[in-house]
């Protein structure tokens, strides 16, 4: 039976869509020294976080800073923007596309307290590659002028989960100078910061320049394990974030706490400096079993012994090994 002309038809043009190669991104000079920064981490870990406080740390400092959301979630801007959603790039330029209206600044970028923003965005759920959907909305921000814009400081908020082609963008094509990576004293942020320091690792292999400046530790409960994955991989600590009530009851409702004059200033001066002046670096990166080495065998399963499986587990007592249908040649 012949498939639905619809489905067909949907089915061909998602095809044609995913063989679309993207353009490559301009490399002309920008006119002003920019430092571009690409923050990675696990996420959940605090990225959106981290980046609402230092990009506002660093706009009371006097620095142009642009925050750019690279997440599907679409939520780097939300703590900046008190909870509010901030209209991402690919949905305003689907409705002015539709319009026959060119994207304008103002419909993509919006400011607070001296920090400018946008948000990416990305497909809906089953319906797109969240990784081209970044691809083509840095093609845009690149046809807006990106490269002709005076800021003193690009932070580039992506999600270090997946390991697609878009997500390692700005890697791959030397779009940043550094990448800096949020973790934590868990696995999994861990495993993912280990992924981010394989990839620089790869593609510093083939010619990049991007390197990793640091981690900056949020939720530390002080039990070391992200600073020991530091020292073994061999990047600075550019700070500490502790887990405390305060942060979390605040951040929960959307309040910066990185404001001049607050306790929690001089957390933020200080990684505002370190972000500013920590050199790229390439890191090593480690092994499987190096990295639950940094844990405690009791909490990572490194006590835990692999034990085969037999076909009688898994057929039961009556399993039987059946002839096999091989011919076997006597040697002549």
């Amino acid at each position: 039976m012949n498939a639905h002309p619809k489905l067909a038809a949907m089915t061909e043009n998602l095809r044609a869509e995913a063989a679309i190669e993207p353009d490559a991104p301009i490399t002309a000079t920008p006119t002003k020294t920019t430092q571009i920064i690409a923050i990675y981490g696990k996420g959940g870990i605090g990225k959106s976080f981290t980046l609402a406080n230092l990009s506002y740390m660093m706009a009371q400092q006097g620095k142009k800073v642009l925050l750019i959301g690279c997440d599907p979630k679409s939520d780097t801007t939300s703590l900046l923007f008190g909870g509010r959603a901030c209209p991402t790039i690919l949905e305003t330029s689907s409705k002015k596309k539709l319009a026959g209206e060119d994207v304008k600044i103002g419909d993509v970028c919006f400011k607070r307290d001296g920090v400018f923003a946008m948000e990416l965005g990305g497909p809906e759920v089953g319906r797109g590659c969240g990784g081209r959907g970044i691809i083509h909305g840095f093609e845009l921000i690149e046809k807006l002028g990106f490269h002709d814009w005076g800021f003193d400081y690009v932070l580039l908020d992506f999600l270090g989960d997946v390991v697609c082609g878009g997500f390692g963008l700005p890697i791959a094509r030397d779009m940043c100078q550094k990448v800096i990576i949020v973790g934590s004293n868990d696995l999994q942020s861990l495993y993912v910061a280990n992924n981010v320091c394989s990839a620089v690792e790869y593609f510093r292999k083939l010619g990049g320049n991007v390197g990793v400046a640091g981690i900056v530790i949020n939720k530390d409960d002080g039990t070391g394990e992200a600073t020991a994955f530091a020292d073994a991989v061999g990047i600075p600590v550019l700070s500490s974030i502790p887990a405390d009530d305060d942060i979390r009851r605040k951040s929960a409702s959307y309040q910066i706490i990185g404001r001049p004059g607050t306790p929690w200033a001089p957390l933020f001066e200080n990684l505002s400096k370190n972000v500013a002046e920590a050199p790229p670096q390439q890191p090593r990166t480690l092994t499987h079993e190096k990295l639950l080495s940094l844990f405690k065998a009791s909490d990572v399963g490194r006590d835990v012994e692999l034990q085969r499986a037999t076909i009688e587990d898994m057929c039961g007592p009556q399993a039987s090994t059946k002839p096999s249908l091989e011919v076997i040649y006597d040697n002549v």
